[in-house]
Order: structure tokens, then C-alpha cells, then sequence
């Protein structure tokens, strides 16, 4: 299959490899950004490949994940209300809040829908003029460019009972918060190759200038990500630090241009918290005041929200690259999908869902 088999090639896998012990001389450590692409390292066992002393480490790249429980708490309480209908892609449903989850909520009355996509939720808000219908937008930039038109489509049909709690996040940020931090121990990413399809590669170029950290755009095959780690690791071997294009079958550097401008038009750049980061400035989408009557924040009135995440979860420490699932002590034990205590659990871009998935027997 086009696009599949080649970038699962073993004869391109060993030669990568091969490669790769062959330049590397001395200890890396690269952090893949994409839930997607740590879920694929895992049960790949791409990571069982790498020379000894090149080290992957999971970053903040799974939105759901970084969805602080106070928001969470605020789609419960909107879900509560009479005459409202929530809607929500599947991963947000069981991410615990302070009590309960979205399932729970629904299992208690509250009128929660699984949706596969913002303009599912438009065509009900239509269908039940009767009802108050909330999308819960949740996305790095992949998946703003849709939630934008779901407002913009609801705007031009003139629907007053349609509303998004937006919870999107944009990675250059929280990229730049990681190599800020004092125990950063990060040398270089691996870029999200779906974000960058979006938006390009040209935020990246001053992070990795700034804090001398190359930077590989690639994508979410065995190939693509060996590729990537090898042109990171080359980088650091030589001393350079720039933004490479790996995945150059879907992404330029400008991006796409026409989904930028839908993003611009219907969000603004905010202050946004982020689970395990807490708050990073300019790191979040928010409703742009042309559209604010669409802003379920403002419809609800919803302020004074805080929420404790769980103390025995180590998701902060996970999203940031300072440890792996398996080093948390409730791993498998008192956290699991079926009974997570925090979102990285039940995600499907989960880095504790992955290791759950593919690792817990090995």
C-alpha cells in the first residue's frame, strides 16, 4: 500500500539503524512532540532499536492530555445543565475530572455525544433548535482549521444555540516552555508532522536558533520516525542546530496557507494552561470577539473554576520528558484505561496508554 509498506520497509529500517550506530558517538536525547508518533515508537519498538546512549523521551504532544481538569470540569457542568447538549470526540469522555468524567456525567442524565467531527455537532445544533449544543474543541493546530469552520458555518446559518469550549493548544510553545526549563534535559524534537502540514515549519526555525536544539519535522511510519532521529542525532554529532524537513511527502515550509487564515479569522493567540505545564503564555487558541457569541465560556458564564490534579499521577513529569509511564508507581496497578487517574491513561495519543498497550508484558 502507497504510503505504507514503503515506510515500513525492513531493508530501509536496518540500513537507518545501521546508520545511526554508526555516527553516533556520545549520549542524545530527543523527544518526539506527537502522541501519534509515541504510540507508533512503541509499538514499533523503534525504541529498542536506537544505539545505546540515544534516548527518546515523550513530550506534551497529546491535547487531550494537556487538557487541564478544571476544563474538564467546566464540560461536566455545562453537561449538566438542563437543555444542553455536549458533544465531544471519544478520548475527551472518560479523562477523569475532579470527581467524575464525561461518561459519568452522561451515566447520571446529562446529555453527552460522541461526535466525529465539529460540523456534527453544527448539523444537531440545527436539528434541535430547541436545545443549547456545546463542541468540546480540543486540538493542537490540526485540528483548529475544522473547529473554525464549524463557528463560521454556524455563524453564516444564523444558529443562536451553538457554542465551542475551546480547549486548543499550539506546540512551538511548549516546546520553547520545555527547553526554558531548569531541568530540561532535552537536545533535540522530533516535529509533529500533521502540525506542520497546517502550519509550516517557520515558527520552529527561532526555537531552534535560540536554544541551539535541532529540529526534524517527520511522520508517524517506522521509517519516517528512524529518518527523523537520524538526521536529529546527525545534527548534534555535527554541532548544528536547524529545522530539517523529513516529511516532505505532505509538509512545506510555509504550510497550508488557506487553513492559517481560517484559524486567524475565528481564534486569537491566549495565555492557556496546560496539565503538568501549568500556564504558558500565547500557547492557546481562544474565540476572536467577532465570534464571541460562540464562546461557550462567555454563554456560561463560566469563571472561578481551579481543580488539584492528582498527586500520585506523574503526567506532569511524563509530558515534560522527565519520566516514562512505567516509572510511575500506580502504573498498571491503580491506573489503568479502565480506571485512569489522569489522561495520558486513556487517550489514544496517551504516552501511558501506549506503554499499557504495547509494553506492560514485555
Amino acid at each position: 500500500m502507497k504510503f505504507v509498506d514503503e515506510y515500513r520497509d525492513r531493508d530501509r529500517v536496518r540500513t537507518l539503524t545501521e546508520g545511526l550506530r554508526r555516527i553516533t558517538t556520545k549520549p542524545h536525547t530527543v523527544m518526539e512532540i506527537c502522541g501519534g508518533q509515541t504510540h507508533a515508537i512503541v509499538k514499533f519498538g523503534i525504541d529498542e532499536l536506537l544505539p545505546e546512549g540515544v534516548s527518546l523521551v515523550h513530550g506534551p504532544g497529546c491535547p487531550v492530555c494537556v487538557t487541564p481538569v478544571e476544563l474538564i470540569d467546566k464540560a461536566i457542568a455545562i453537561a449538566q445543565r438542563p437543555g444542553v447538549i455536549l458533544c465531544s470526540f471519544g478520548d475527551m469522555l472518560r479523562v477523569p475530572g475532579s470527581h467524575i468524567d464525561l461518561l459519568g456525567a452522561k451515566a447520571s442524565g446529562a446529555d453527552v455525544r460522541m461526535v466525529y467531527s465539529p460540523l456534527d455537532a453544527v448539523k444537531m445544533a440545527k436539528k434541535h433548535p430547541d436545545k443549547e449544543v456545546v463542541f468540546f474543541a480540543v486540538g493542537f493546530e490540526t485540528t483548529a482549521p475544522a473547529n473554525a469552520l464549524a463557528v463560521v458555518q454556524a455563524k453564516r446559518e444564523g444558529l443562536k444555540n451553538f457554542s465551542l469550549l475551546s480547549s486548543h493548544v499550539l506546540v512551538p510553545p511548549a516546546m520553547r516552555a520545555i527547553l526554558a526549563s531548569e531541568v530540561c534535559a532535552v537536545q533535540g524534537f522530533l516535529a509533529a508532522g500533521h502540525v506542520c502540514t497546517v502550519m509550516g515549519f517557520t515558527e520552529y526555525e527561532p526555537i531552534a536558533s535560540e536554544f541551539h536544539a535541532p529540529i526534524v519535522v517527520t511522520g508517524f511510519e517506522p521509517v519516517d520516525i528512524l529518518h527523523g532521529i537520524f538526521l536529529c542525532v546527525r545534527q548534534l554529532e555535527e554541532g548544528r542546530a536547524a529545522v530539517e524537513n523529513e516529511y516532505v511527502r505532505s509538509v512545506t515550509r510555509e504550510g497550508n496557507l488557506s487553513a492559517q487564515a481560517i484559524i486567524k479569522e475565528v481564534f486569537e493567540v491566549t495565555a492557556r494552561k496546560w496539565r503538568g505545564l501549568g500556564e504558558i503564555p500565547a500557547s492557546g487558541l481562544g474565540l476572536r470577539e467577532d465570534y464571541a457569541f460562540y464562546d461557550a465560556d462567555r454563554r456560561f458564564e463560566l469563571t472561578g473554576y481551579t481543580a488539584e490534579e492528582c498527586k500520585e499521577c506523574i503526567a506532569g513529569q511524563i509530558l515534560r520528558g522527565l519520566k516514562k509511564p512505567h516509572e510511575c508507581l500506580a502504573f498498571g496497578m491503580r491506573c489503568t484505561p479502565e480506571h485512569p487517574l489522569g489522561a495520558p491513561m486513556v487517550s489514544s495519543e496517551g504516552a501511558c496508554a501506549a506503554y499499557f498497550r504495547y509494553k506492560r508484558h514485555a
